[in-house]
């Protein structure tokens, strides 16, 4: 639902050029994409034990996180580039080109979605390393937790 939404609405204001750049962490988690950030969507479930994960670790290394009305799915924003090369089983990731992504207003991106982590209370972006490895833990702890009953 918010990849739908995210190609839905488009913002000319932040529209930019596909990138392949790369993101290159720094020690203090990330730096700040230049340009619009992509975005990894995932079943909430999975989303909501990688947040846990990544704020208990790694120095509270997590960028904004949209969640669509539904609580289907999360929505983690990750440098741009990512999507050229992401390939974690389980989730999706969308080249963003800024459609929808007007991250100085208040409110949500994208209709029909909102903030569990806003702008400014987080990251720029969560790095997709670390975002690669907190999602295959949740994964584990989720196959863990179903198995236990």
């Amino acid at each position: 639902m918010l990849e739908a939404g995210m190609h839905a609405r488009q913002n000319a204001e932040f529209r930019t050029q596909s990138s392949t750049a790369r993101h290159v962490p720094t020690p203090e988690c990330g730096a700040p994409p230049l340009q619009a950030p992509d975005l990894v969507t995932v079943p909430a479930r999975q989303g909501l034990e990688a947040v846990d994960i990544l704020r208990r670790g790694a120095g509270d290394c997590v960028g904004p996180v949209l969640h669509d009305d539904g609580c289907d799915t999360l929505g983690f924003l990750v440098p741009p580039g990512t999507a050229d090369a992401w390939d974690v089983p389980g989730s999706t990731c969308t080249q963003t080109d800024g459609r929808g992504m007007g991250l100085a207003a208040p409110g949500p991106p994208v209709e029909g979605t909102g903030w569990l982590l806003p702008p400014g209370d987080a990251e720029p972006a969560t790095d997709p390393v670390v975002l690669r490895e907190a999602l295959g833990e949740a994964a584990r702890l989720i196959e863990a937790a179903d198995n236990c009953r």
